[in-house]
């Protein structure tokens, strides 16, 4: 039985430019970013690739139109490779541009055209949560179906992964702390994970670890702290996506799916709404499973009891940033059915990853409890 895959190799460099030099970036690449990237540090350097700012195809997360638009856009010459500078918006976006003879997205994620990687792939993250940049998975809004869609094939794996520290003091406060709590939820849901193996969970408490006492600095020493420890985060977010990449997540995102979709809310944003509540009930399920470990390891890193942890875990969160209830982003009570039918019905993929199965009465629950 296979245990463990790492596919791409992992690059550091402390600088932007260091990476330009070393991987030669030249006509034949298709760069594509966002536009604060490429206004700090991409424009300066007068690269010879086509670029491709996202920013100017619609804000938010990636959906299948804003895709499509993209695709139109690409100037009719071959590309050696693409090169994803950016958070996970780009990524997902880039890892779809490596599949041949792609004309609309949707075709990709219902498997309507033969999936046949024909590109290089290079990733640069320029966020610290996704660990897109070492795993197999792309994710986009669908508009008519009103909720994301997941494509998770070996094709969209990066040849390269790059880490640049440089990149990611640039991020905001509010994004590096829902980026970052992204990262934390990939490490504790995949340790949890039915597909968990000693392998997975090795790189998962030390995401968790990381990431926990990162946080505990931060609020002890102010927010601009972060800057100091930066590489620190960057390196954890890594250490989550090839967890997660190889055990996989479950109800926290699959939860978190249909806001996203209707409502916009950003990837990490919205998992931070789902996150203590899911884990809340997997340990009433099941205290004496893999949670037990998690729970000890939490424990040690807060300071704390187990029994407290999941109030102690809010506590630290909430003291960098609020958690707001689900009627706050406009939605409506009579939703939240909806939202338990479309989970059940379209993230199965993310389900099968439960620590334990949840119900949809269970489901419905969680989302009214957060309203």
């Amino acid at each position: 039985m296979k245990q463990f895959n790492i596919h791409p190799e992992i690059h550091k460099f402390n600088r932007f430019k260091d990476f330009l030099k070393e991987f030669k970036i030249g006509d034949k690449d298709l760069i594509i970013t966002h536009n604060s990237t490429y206004d700090k540090f991409i424009k300066r350097e007068n690269l010879k690739g086509h670029i491709i700012v996202r920013n100017n195809y619609g804000s938010g997360e990636p959906n299948d139109e804003m895709i499509d638009r993209m695709i139109l856009d690409i100037p009719n010459k071959e590309f050696n490779r693409i090169i994803a500078i950016g958070g996970g918006s780009v990524i997902d976006i880039a890892k779809l541009f490596t599949i041949k003879n792609v004309n609309k997205a949707i075709d990709l994620f219902e498997k309507k055209i033969p999936l046949i990687k024909d590109k290089k792939l290079i990733i640069v993250p320029t966020t610290c949560g996704t660990g897109s940049e070492v795993t197999n998975i792309s994710i986009a809004e669908i508009k008519e179906k009103e909720t994301k869609m997941g494509l998770a094939i070996d094709q969209l794996y990066a040849d390269y992964a790059v880490l640049i520290p440089e990149l990611i003091k640039e991020l905001p406060y509010k994004f590096f702390i829902y980026s970052s709590i992204d990262a934390l939820i990939h490490a504790i849901e995949s340790y949890v994970s039915p597909k968990a193996n000693s392998y997975t969970k090795l790189f998962s408490k030390r995401a968790i670890e990381i990431i926990l006492e990162g946080y505990i600095d931060i609020i002890n020493r102010g927010a601009n702290y972060r800057l100091e420890i930066i590489e620190e985060f960057l390196i954890a977010s890594n250490l989550a996506g090839i967890a997660f990449g190889n055990a996989g997540v479950g109800a926290v995102h699959a939860l978190s799916y249909p806001l996203s979709g209707k409502y916009h809310i950003p990837h990490g944003e919205a998992n931070y709404l789902f996150f203590t509540e899911v884990f809340k009930k997997y340990n009433d399920k099941n205290p004496e499973g893999s949670i037990k470990e998690i729970n000890k390891i939490i424990a040690k890193v807060l300071n704390t009891e187990e029994e407290n942890i999941y109030k102690d875990l809010e506590k630290i969160l909430n003291k960098l940033i609020n958690k707001s209830k689900l009627r706050e982003y406009g939605v409506i009570e009579e939703e939240l059915e909806t939202f338990a039918d479309s989970v059940i019905e379209k993230q199965q993929r993310l389900l099968v990853n439960n620590y334990v199965s949840l119900t949809r009465k269970e489901i419905l629950n969680i989302y009214k409890i957060l309203f």
